[in-house]
């Protein structure tokens, strides 16, 4: 579906005539509109769930940068310490090399976290956490956070 919704906005570009980023743009929105109005023929698919679940991916990775971002500079100004480091073994449920290495990076961007390395058999993600006061909640943190945000964008 992806590959059609491109194909509609190279057709507006052409028709239209205006060969400008913007115009690309409204072209793609005007073919997404269309295979949503075809949807009731050809069958449900996840591609029309997509944006909503870039949206939500979105929002909810800005919102763990400014918390973690927070708590981090939090630590650094304060002159007591509560961190507590450690290294967390985080089962994977996602397969794919992508998917591994979208997870890793995002974990890595987060300020605190540090993705560490993936097992051999890449079902076991190692992740060094500035903050392990309870392994077991910061690996549901993460489950529950990011990998499944992941396996929803890239589903």
């Amino acid at each position: 579906m992806f590959s059609l919704n491109l194909l509609f906005a190279l057709v507006w570009v052409l028709l239209t005539g205006v060969f400008r980023p913007a115009n690309f743009v409204v072209g793609f929105a005007l073919g997404y509109l269309a295979l949503r109005l075809v949807r009731l023929v050809s069958g449900p698919s996840t591609y029309y769930d997509k944006p909503r679940h870039l949206v939500a991916f979105a929002a909810f990775f800005v919102w763990a940068l400014i918390r973690a971002t927070v708590r981090v500079a939090y630590e650094v100004v304060t002159p007591a310490m509560r961190m507590q480091p450690g290294i967390v073994a985080i089962p994977l449920e996602v397969e794919s090399d992508a998917a591994i290495t979208l997870l890793a990076n995002l974990i890595t961007l987060t300020p605190g976290a540090l993705s560490l390395d993936v097992s051999a058999d890449r079902r076991v993600l190692y992740v060094h956490t500035m903050y392990m006061h309870d392994a077991a909640a910061f690996r549901r943190e993460i489950k529950e956070g990011f990998e499944r945000r992941v396996i929803e964008v890239l589903r």
